[in-house]
Protein backbone atom coordinates (compact mmCIF):
# COMPACT_ATOMS: atom_id res chain seq x y z
CA UNK A 1 0.00 0.00 0.00
CA UNK A 2 1.28 3.29 -0.72
CA UNK A 3 2.49 5.84 2.07
CA UNK A 4 0.01 9.06 1.61
CA UNK A 5 1.95 10.68 5.16
CA UNK A 6 3.28 14.03 4.60
CA UNK A 7 5.63 15.46 6.95
CA UNK A 8 4.12 18.24 9.04
CA UNK A 9 4.84 21.37 7.36
CA UNK A 10 5.30 24.22 10.25
CA UNK A 11 6.94 22.77 13.83
CA UNK A 12 7.61 24.27 16.14
CA UNK A 13 9.52 23.43 19.39
CA UNK A 14 8.72 24.61 22.69
CA UNK A 15 10.02 23.67 26.58
CA UNK A 16 11.30 25.64 29.56
CA UNK A 17 14.93 27.84 29.49
CA UNK A 18 17.87 25.41 28.88
CA UNK A 19 15.46 22.52 27.20
CA UNK A 20 17.79 22.50 24.13
CA UNK A 21 14.71 24.09 21.61
CA UNK A 22 17.32 26.12 19.45
CA UNK A 23 19.61 23.87 19.04
CA UNK A 24 17.04 21.11 18.19
CA UNK A 25 15.61 23.54 15.96
CA UNK A 26 18.64 24.00 13.97
CA UNK A 27 19.43 20.77 13.73
CA UNK A 28 15.70 19.65 12.56
CA UNK A 29 15.89 22.48 10.03
CA UNK A 30 18.90 21.43 8.45
CA UNK A 31 18.36 18.26 7.37
CA UNK A 32 15.11 19.35 6.20
CA UNK A 33 16.39 22.17 4.47
CA UNK A 34 13.76 24.18 6.21
CA UNK A 35 12.91 27.96 7.59
CA UNK A 36 14.30 28.50 10.59
CA UNK A 37 12.30 30.73 13.40
CA UNK A 38 14.28 31.56 15.89
CA UNK A 39 12.73 33.54 19.05
CA UNK A 40 13.95 37.44 19.58
CA UNK A 41 15.84 37.64 22.08
CA UNK A 42 16.84 40.97 22.67
CA UNK A 43 14.63 42.41 24.94
CA UNK A 44 15.54 46.15 26.54
CA UNK A 45 13.87 44.99 29.95
CA UNK A 46 14.74 42.00 30.22
CA UNK A 47 18.06 42.73 32.12
CA UNK A 48 15.93 44.64 34.55
CA UNK A 49 13.31 41.54 35.39
CA UNK A 50 15.85 39.32 36.36
CA UNK A 51 17.13 42.27 38.52
CA UNK A 52 13.82 42.34 40.00
CA UNK A 53 12.95 46.25 39.10
CA UNK A 54 9.45 47.42 39.87
CA UNK A 55 7.55 47.45 36.41
CA UNK A 56 9.73 45.48 34.67
CA UNK A 57 8.16 42.38 34.46
CA UNK A 58 4.90 44.03 32.40
CA UNK A 59 7.37 45.95 30.23
CA UNK A 60 9.60 42.92 29.43
CA UNK A 61 5.99 40.47 28.38
CA UNK A 62 4.07 42.92 26.75
CA UNK A 63 7.80 43.83 24.58
CA UNK A 64 7.70 39.98 23.61
CA UNK A 65 4.84 39.87 22.92
CA UNK A 66 4.84 42.31 20.02
CA UNK A 67 7.39 40.60 18.85
CA UNK A 68 6.67 37.36 18.64
CA UNK A 69 3.32 38.43 17.32
CA UNK A 70 5.58 40.27 14.26
CA UNK A 71 7.70 37.44 13.74
CA UNK A 72 4.78 34.66 13.35
CA UNK A 73 2.34 36.94 11.97
CA UNK A 74 4.78 37.13 8.76
CA UNK A 75 4.95 33.73 8.25
CA UNK A 76 3.74 31.90 5.26
CA UNK A 77 2.47 29.30 6.93
CA UNK A 78 -1.04 27.45 6.22
CA UNK A 79 -2.55 24.55 3.74
CA UNK A 80 -1.67 27.24 0.05
CA UNK A 81 2.31 27.02 1.40
CA UNK A 82 4.88 24.62 0.55
CA UNK A 83 7.16 26.07 2.64
CA UNK A 84 8.78 23.77 5.53
CA UNK A 85 9.25 25.53 9.18
CA UNK A 86 11.07 25.00 12.14
CA UNK A 87 9.99 27.73 14.89
CA UNK A 88 11.72 26.95 18.81
CA UNK A 89 8.94 28.59 19.87
CA UNK A 90 4.70 28.71 19.91
CA UNK A 91 3.07 31.86 20.16
CA UNK A 92 1.70 30.53 23.41
CA UNK A 93 5.08 30.62 25.17
CA UNK A 94 3.91 34.17 25.87
CA UNK A 95 1.11 33.26 27.92
CA UNK A 96 2.63 31.10 29.84
CA UNK A 97 5.38 33.34 30.98
CA UNK A 98 2.66 35.81 31.19
CA UNK A 99 1.15 33.90 33.61
CA UNK A 100 3.76 33.12 35.72
CA UNK A 101 5.22 36.97 35.87
CA UNK A 102 2.35 39.18 36.00
CA UNK A 103 -0.05 40.76 38.88
CA UNK A 104 -3.36 39.86 38.35
CA UNK A 105 -4.31 43.38 36.82
CA UNK A 106 -1.16 43.69 34.80
CA UNK A 107 -2.63 40.14 33.33
CA UNK A 108 -5.86 41.34 32.75
CA UNK A 109 -4.08 44.32 30.36
CA UNK A 110 -1.85 41.75 28.66
CA UNK A 111 -4.89 39.08 27.54
CA UNK A 112 -6.93 41.56 25.86
CA UNK A 113 -3.97 41.84 23.31
CA UNK A 114 -3.03 38.47 23.48
CA UNK A 115 -6.47 37.51 22.56
CA UNK A 116 -6.33 39.88 19.26
CA UNK A 117 -2.68 38.60 18.45
CA UNK A 118 -3.02 35.04 18.95
CA UNK A 119 -6.19 35.25 16.33
CA UNK A 120 -3.43 36.51 13.60
CA UNK A 121 -0.86 34.02 13.82
CA UNK A 122 -1.01 30.36 12.03
CA UNK A 123 -0.80 26.94 14.52
CA UNK A 124 1.74 24.72 14.19
CA UNK A 125 0.73 21.23 12.59
CA UNK A 126 3.26 19.86 15.03
CA UNK A 127 4.90 21.17 18.56
CA UNK A 128 7.85 19.03 19.73
CA UNK A 129 7.85 20.02 23.63
CA UNK A 130 11.30 19.01 25.43
CA UNK A 131 10.69 18.26 28.82
CA UNK A 132 13.51 18.20 32.10
CA UNK A 133 13.92 18.34 35.87
CA UNK A 134 14.24 21.89 37.01
CA UNK A 135 17.65 19.82 38.35
CA UNK A 136 18.73 19.30 35.42
CA UNK A 137 18.04 22.86 33.72
CA UNK A 138 20.16 24.48 36.49
CA UNK A 139 23.04 22.39 35.92
CA UNK A 140 22.81 23.45 31.81
CA UNK A 141 21.92 27.07 33.21
CA UNK A 142 25.43 26.77 35.00
CA UNK A 143 27.42 25.41 32.45
CA UNK A 144 26.18 28.12 29.54
CA UNK A 145 27.04 31.29 31.77
CA UNK A 146 25.14 33.29 29.44
CA UNK A 147 25.17 37.05 30.70
CA UNK A 148 21.41 37.60 30.06
CA UNK A 149 20.63 34.74 32.52
CA UNK A 150 23.05 35.50 35.48
CA UNK A 151 20.35 36.99 37.33
CA UNK A 152 18.15 34.06 36.80
CA UNK A 153 16.86 32.71 40.44
CA UNK A 154 16.77 29.14 40.45
CA UNK A 155 13.25 28.55 42.39
CA UNK A 156 12.20 30.38 39.08
CA UNK A 157 13.38 27.76 36.93
CA UNK A 158 11.06 25.47 39.24
CA UNK A 159 8.29 27.93 38.69
CA UNK A 160 8.50 27.70 35.09
CA UNK A 161 8.62 23.67 34.74
CA UNK A 162 5.31 23.75 36.16
CA UNK A 163 3.57 26.46 33.90
CA UNK A 164 5.24 24.12 31.22
CA UNK A 165 3.98 20.95 32.50
CA UNK A 166 0.32 22.12 33.52
CA UNK A 167 -0.09 23.81 30.08
CA UNK A 168 1.02 20.69 27.84
CA UNK A 169 -1.23 18.60 29.88
CA UNK A 170 -4.22 20.73 28.69
CA UNK A 171 -2.75 21.31 25.02
CA UNK A 172 -4.82 20.13 21.54
CA UNK A 173 -4.19 23.11 18.87
CA UNK A 174 -1.72 20.61 17.12
CA UNK A 175 -0.50 17.36 17.23
CA UNK A 176 2.17 16.71 19.88
CA UNK A 177 5.27 15.03 20.41
CA UNK A 178 6.42 14.88 24.02
CA UNK A 179 10.08 13.98 24.66
CA UNK A 180 11.83 14.19 28.33
CA UNK A 181 15.76 15.41 27.42
CA UNK A 182 16.98 14.60 30.94
CA UNK A 183 18.66 11.83 29.58
CA UNK A 184 18.68 12.22 26.20
CA UNK A 185 21.44 14.77 23.93
CA UNK A 186 20.94 15.83 20.47
CA UNK A 187 24.29 16.87 19.93
CA UNK A 188 26.79 14.37 21.41
CA UNK A 189 24.92 11.06 21.28
CA UNK A 190 24.52 10.66 17.65
CA UNK A 191 21.93 7.42 18.19
CA UNK A 192 19.52 10.10 20.09
CA UNK A 193 19.43 12.35 17.23
CA UNK A 194 18.75 9.92 14.52
CA UNK A 195 16.02 7.82 16.35
CA UNK A 196 13.99 11.49 16.63
CA UNK A 197 15.12 11.94 13.09
CA UNK A 198 13.24 8.39 12.10
CA UNK A 199 10.18 9.37 14.69
CA UNK A 200 9.44 12.42 12.80
CA UNK A 201 8.93 10.71 9.32
CA UNK A 202 6.20 8.79 11.14
CA UNK A 203 2.66 10.10 11.83
CA UNK A 204 2.19 11.63 14.88
CA UNK A 205 -1.35 12.18 15.91
CA UNK A 206 -2.83 13.28 19.12
CA UNK A 207 0.04 13.41 22.07
CA UNK A 208 2.72 10.86 21.69
CA UNK A 209 5.97 10.48 23.32
CA UNK A 210 9.49 9.75 21.84
CA UNK A 211 10.52 7.90 24.62
CA UNK A 212 14.49 7.20 24.79
CA UNK A 213 17.40 4.46 24.93
CA UNK A 214 15.45 2.85 22.09
CA UNK A 215 12.15 2.35 23.15
CA UNK A 216 8.94 3.23 21.17
CA UNK A 217 6.86 6.26 20.90
CA UNK A 218 3.63 5.39 23.09
CA UNK A 219 0.28 7.22 22.51
CA UNK A 220 -1.35 9.30 25.29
Amino acid sequence: MANFFELPRYIAIEGPIRVGKTTLANIIAERLHAQRVLEPEDNAFLRAFYDGERGAAFQTQFSFLVERYQQLRALEAGPNSNKTIIADYIFEKDKIFACVNLSDAELAVYNRYYEIFREQVPTPDLVIYLQATPEVLKKRLRKKKAASEAAIHEDYIGEVVKAYEHFFFHYSASDLLVINTSDIDFVERHEDLQQLLRRLTEPIKGTQYFLPLGAESASA
